[in-house]
Order: structure tokens, then sequence, then C-alpha cells
């Protein structure tokens, strides 16, 4: 597994609270909810985008 990188991250506290509300309701830390919400927008960009490249 490729070593992950560390950034640091500023939230407001409403949107952090309700991250944290999600991460505890999936079982997953707050770090484990932001990666995982920002693994699946990845994921449907490339989804999104690869229809785009076709159409050309």
């Amino acid at each position: 597994m490729a070593e992950k990188k560390q950034i640091p991250l500023r939230l407001n506290e409403k949107l952090f609270n309700e991250i944290a509300s999600w991460a505890e309701d999936e079982f997953r830390s707050v770090n484990g909810q932001i990666e995982y919400l920002l693994t699946e927008c990845v994921k449907q960009r490339k989804k999104n985008n690869s229809g785009d490249k076709e159409d050309q």
C-alpha cells in the first residue's frame, strides 16, 4: 500500500460536525470519512469525464 500524504485541513465547525456525525453512522473516523468521500468524488469525476472524451 502506498504511503499516505498528510495535509492540514481547515473546516468550519458546522461542516466538521456533519462529517463527524456521518462518519459515526458509518463506523468510520472523521479522517476515514473524508478520505472515503474524496475517493468517491474522484471515481465519479473519472466516470463522468470518460464519457466526455468519447464524444469528442
